[in-house]
């Protein structure tokens, strides 16, 4: 029932920025944690920043004060806007919703950033 389309990813310089869009479908957006992930070649994937129904986010350390994460209901659609990029960010990038009742996720198809000179 619910899709969620990504975009935004590509090759960028480091210290440059990119800003990744998701798109979701369905009527559970606006009351749904949204996660972006992310996913290097070989690793884990790893919840890179969240925010919730309420407002409130929560971001990896390693992206801390250089990410941010924000939505906007009424185009049922999260953002994560990535600055300051290092080549380390260098992953495939997922957005993910939680339903309300935290039983199901559901993912976006990933997005590939390339941070490389």
């Amino acid at each position: 029932q619910v899709q969620l389309v990504e975009s935004g990813g590509g090759l960028v310089q480091p210290g440059g920025s990119l800003r990744l869009s998701c798109a979701a479908s369905g009527s559970i957006f606006s009351i749904s944690t949204m996660g972006w992930y992310r996913q290097a070649p070989g690793k884990q994937r790893d919840l890179v920043a969240q925010i919730l129904s309420g407002g409130s986010t929560n971001y990896a350390d390693s992206v801390k004060g250089r990410f941010t994460v924000s939505r906007d209901n009424a185009k049922n659609t999260v953002y994560l806007q990535m600055n300051s990029l290092k080549p380390e960010d260098t992953a495939v990038y997922y957005c993910n919703l939680r339903e309300p009742m935290g039983l199901f996720a559901y993912w976006g198809q990933g997005a590939q950033v390339t941070v490389s000179s």
